[in-house]
Order: structure tokens, then C-alpha cells, then sequence
């Protein structure tokens, strides 16, 4: 049904009905209850450009996605977080802009999303450390809200992230107490904020039991499959290899798992793996038991929450920007064990 039939059918014009149910205060509380009814019967619903005249809104979130890192649309991780946010936005009436755009015109970007009104805030992806779009955004006046966080910022923004010291904290300790002493770090790119508290998280746990740092057993870089193959292949090709290898993504994990299998070893016996990001939609690890020994943080409910809480921060601006930090899970699956006393 359309808003000509509609109206044709309550008696009323199409100005009435299109204005009582996009919230314009002229209409009586009677006829917007009784129109309001009228389109659920009939599973009607206005646009949301019309609400957004209506509101002054655009009833729209920004998700800006510079050139050099439009591979993470693809990427499960980025799926499930835009799932997450999308079931948030939908459910509050917004919907969802996405824009790829050149690494040199993203401040650009930002700015003609503000002075156009084309959207009414937008969500920031890998954080970088001192990530210059934090104070760009808070210079233009558009609401934001970041995922993740970054290091060296110095004006107050909001953000939700996953405390990726602790995890990495834990997980090398776990292995620690399997025995191990050789611990290899398959990790993120070095200038995103989540591998370098990822890599501190390690390194602390290295250094409190005694253990010297050997960049010879870390690498950083995309975290792709073959990333974690090439990377893995490289350690256990050194004279004194890992027993144990530490990686950021489920999706490098799987690399680390085909090198180790390659190299006639066994993953769990030979080479210990600890993974993080294991609870994707699209990515189990494993069934009842992981596959993986895992840190685990659900992607998609931490896109769910920050949506909420940037509609929220649409709403009613906060004096002080909201900021959730979430605690991963320790998992214990079948890619982990004793560290191998022949080693």
C-alpha cells in the first residue's frame, strides 16, 4: 500500500497522513494515533527521508572506509560488526551510509558528510596511534563514536573497544604455565592501536617470567591467511623455532595452522596456537570443542552496542563521551598443549 491509498482510505489527505507519521506537531494527538494504527494494519512505513524533514535528522550513520583498507568489507570480522550496528540502526529507524573513499580525501569526506547534513554521525574504524581523525571530528562538531581506541589522542572522544592487553596478557600466560618459553607473535599491522596494545600485552608477559624478547618470532603485517602461513613457515624454519605461536585474527590463525601442518608438525603437539577473534557468524572454530584456543570477543555485539551508543550520543549528547571496554574469554581448544620437552 502507498500513502495515496492510505490516505484514501482513512478519509484524510496525503499532506495529513504523511505529516502525522512523520512527527510534525500540528497534527492532533487523536489523528496521529489513529493514522499510526492505520499503517501498522496495512504494514506501511514512511521513508526515511521524509522523517528526516520532518525531524531535521537525516536519520543516516557514516561508515567511511579510506581505499587502502576497503579489503576489510570483505573480511568476516568487518561483517559481523556491520551486522551488529545494522540490527541497532534498524531497529531506531536509521539506516546505514557506507563510503570508500581515497586515503588523501577522507578529512574531505568528513567534513562534506557535516556541512551537507548527510548524515548524523559516523563510526570510526582502525584506530591508528595519534589517529588524526579523532580531533578532526571533534573540531567539525559530528558526532562520533570509535572502535577501538587510540593511543596518543589527547582530546576526550567516545569508543568501544576490547582489552586487547589483557587478552594477549592472558593468553601468553596460559601458555607460560603449558611450559612454554619460545612464543612466536603472528600480530596486526604495527601502526593500528589493537596490535600495539596486543604486542604489549605479550611483551609484559614475556618480560615478568624472565623472558627476553626476540623479534626473530614476531611479525606484523595484513592479518591474512597467507600472512600467517608465511610467517609461521619463516619461525619454523630458524634453528631454535617456537614451541608456541601467538596470532591477532582468526583468519591469520588459519595460516599459522596450514604452515604448521606443511612443516610435518602437529598443531597442539609440536606447536601450540593461541587465536583471538574466534566468535564470528561466519567462521566457527570448531563445534563443541574449539579447534583453537582462543581469546574470544564477539564482533558483532560489540557493532550492536557501539551503534547504541552512538544513536544515543545523536540523541542526547553527553558532557563526558561514553567509553565501554570489553573483557575477552580465555577458550581452550584443541590447538594447544605441553610445550614438547625435545625442543
Amino acid at each position: 500500500m502507498n500513502l495515496k491509498q492510505l490516505s484514501s482510505a482513512l478519509g484524510l489527505s496525503q499532506t495529513t497522513v504523511s505529516r502525522a507519521l512523520n512527527g510534525y506537531p500540528e497534527v492532533s494527538e487523536a489523528t496521529r494515533i489513529k493514522v499510526e494504527l492505520a499503517a501498522k494494519q496495512h504494514n506501511y512505513n514512511p521513508s526515511s527521508r521524509a522523517k528526516g524533514l520532518a525531524t531535521g535528522k537525516a536519520l543516516a550513520i557514516g561508515h567511511v572506509i579510506p581505499v587502502s583498507t576497503k579489503h576489510e568489507m570483505v573480511n568476516p570480522i568487518f561483517g559481523d560488526f556491520i551486522a551488529g550496528a545494522g540490527e541497532a540502526y534498524s531497529r531506531n529507524g536509521y539506516e546505514m551510509v557506507l563510503s570508500i573513499v581515497d586515503d588523501q580525501n577522507e578529512e574531505s569526506i568528513y567534513r562534506g558528510l557535516k556541512s551537507r547534513r548527510a548524515v548524523d554521525g559516523v563510526v570510526v574504524h582502525g584506530p591508528t596511534l595519534n589517529d588524526p581523525r579523532i580531533p578532526l571530528l571533534n573540531e567539525i562538531g559530528l558526532p562520533f563514536v570509535v572502535h577501538g581506541r587510540s593511543s596518543g589522542a589527547t582530546s576526550p572522544y567516545a569508543w568501544l573497544d576490547v582489552n586487547n592487553k589483557r587478552a594477549f596478557h592472558r593468553a601468553a600466560n596460559f601458555l607460560y604455565d603449558l611450559g612454554h618459553r619460545r612464543i612466536g607473535l603472528v600480530n596486526g599491522l604495527e601502526g593500528m592501536d589493537f596490535a600495539h596494545r596486543r604486542r604489549a600485552g605479550y611483551e609484559e608477559t614475556l618480560r615478568t617470567n624472565g623472558i627476553d624478547i626476540d623479534p626473530a618470532i614476531m611479525r606484523t603485517g595484513e592479518m591474512t591467511e597467507d600472512f600467517g602461513f608465511q610467517s609461521t613457515r619463516e619461525m619454523l624454519a630458524l634453528d631454535h623455532r617456537p614451541t608456541a605461536i601467538m596470532t591477532a585474527s582468526m583468519i591469520s590463525a588459519l595460516g599459522v595452522r596450514r604452515a604448521i601442518e606443511d612443516a610435518g608438525l602437529v598443531m597442539g603437539r609440536d606447536v601450540s596456537v593461541v587465536t583471538h577473534d574466534d566468535a564470528l557468524s561466519y567462521l566457527r572454530n570448531g563445534g563443541d570443542i574449539p579447534i583453537f584456543t582462543a581469546t574470544r570477543s564477539s564482533v558483532r555485539e560489540a557493532g550492536r552496542r557501539l551503534a547504541e551508543m552512538l544513536l544515543s550520543e545523536i540523541s542526547e549528547p553527553s558532557e563526558t563521551p561514553p567509553n565501554q571496554l570489553l573483557e575477552a574469554e580465555l577458550m581452550v581448544g584443541l590447538s594447544t598443549g605441553p610445550a614438547p620437552k625435545d625442543i
